[in-house]
């Protein structure tokens, strides 16, 4: 009996050389082969290497010490961080254009959250029309695909210059961010619950205004919330573009007309200081509709 199982048992042949287990010398098992993909990250990662240092190497410097120019970046680092102070604006100046800053994000992000509540439920696929979800989600795309920036420079031409066109420009990317982020939210509600609602005879505007929306209300929130700080260093940057106000306004100023290192220094802290207020109550917020 003994013989007819060892005449019968297969002897394990030897792996195949292109399944056998890498080694390296010392004897430790490879994680990862090396394949075609690899091969042309590595070359492609060292030709732009390559090209760098030649594009160090080749350019034009115009007889720039270094030394001179490190140091001086330095002292103005320095200047800037260590030394703030306020010439050209008083403080309560300051803090009124953050006021500014605060009610260009806080507008935007409401006008852009109406919007996108109800496009989101025009192109979530689980409530909406295939067509008319099709149709949404394109010029949706389209929106989101423009910069934020580019928004605001075009109604400025349109509008004018001024508040409106920063509004009006932060207003269509936030609505084409919170439309594809709370379509998201309600895609992943049970499609049983839908269809049993549906079954009920409810409504389209009963399942969105009765089921979905008051499901979906926490990821909403967080998504606003989320937005709401983009919006925030967005007004920064609109406030000098679309000449808007604000403490964008100011860093312009500050940076471009008369170059002054402290007051730079001191604004970039009130913006840091408001950031991180704004982050406190968001998170209190979004526990309390938790």
């Amino acid at each position: 009996m003994i013989k007819e199982m060892t005449a019968t048992t297969q002897i394990p042949q030897p792996l195949d050389r292109h399944k056998a287990i890498r080694k390296t010398r010392k004897g430790k098992i490879k994680t990862a082969a090396h394949g075609k993909g690899d091969l042309a990250i590595r070359l492609t990662i060292w030709a732009l290497i390559g090209l760098s240092m030649l594009g160090f190497l080749t350019f034009n410097y115009k007889n720039i010490n270094f030394i001179e120019a490190v140091a001086a970046t330095l002292n103005n680092v320095k200047v800037m961080f260590f030394q703030p102070h306020l010439t050209n604006n008083s403080v309560m100046g300051s803090l009124s254009q953050l006021l500014v800053t605060i009610s260009l994000a806080v507008l935007s992000t409401i006008l852009g959250a109406i919007i996108a509540v109800f496009a989101s439920l025009l192109c979530a696929k689980n409530i909406a029309n295939p067509k008319v979800a099709n149709v949404v989600k394109s010029v949706v795309a389209f929106i989101r695909a423009v910069p934020t920036i580019l928004w605001v420079l075009i109604i400025t031409v349109a509008a004018g210059i001024g508040s409106v066109a920063a509004v009006i420009g932060l207003t269509f990317h936030s609505a084409g961010y919170l439309t594809k982020a709370y379509a998201e939210s309600i895609e992943e509600m049970s499609e049983g619950t839908i269809e049993a609602l549906r079954a009920s005879g409810a409504s389209f505007w009963q399942i969105a205004f009765q089921a979905i929306l008051p499901s979906s209300t926490s990821y909403m929130v967080a998504w606003t919330f989320l937005r709401f700080e983009i919006n925030f260093a967005n007004a920064i940057a609109v406030g000098a573009a679309a000449g808007a106000g604000g403490l964008g306004w100011d860093l312009f100023m500050a940076g471009t007309q008369y170059f002054d290192m402290r007051e730079l220094g001191f604004i970039t802290y009130i913006i840091v200081i408001a950031v991180i207020l704004l982050e406190i109550v968001a998170t209190k917020v979004k526990a309390k509709v938790r």
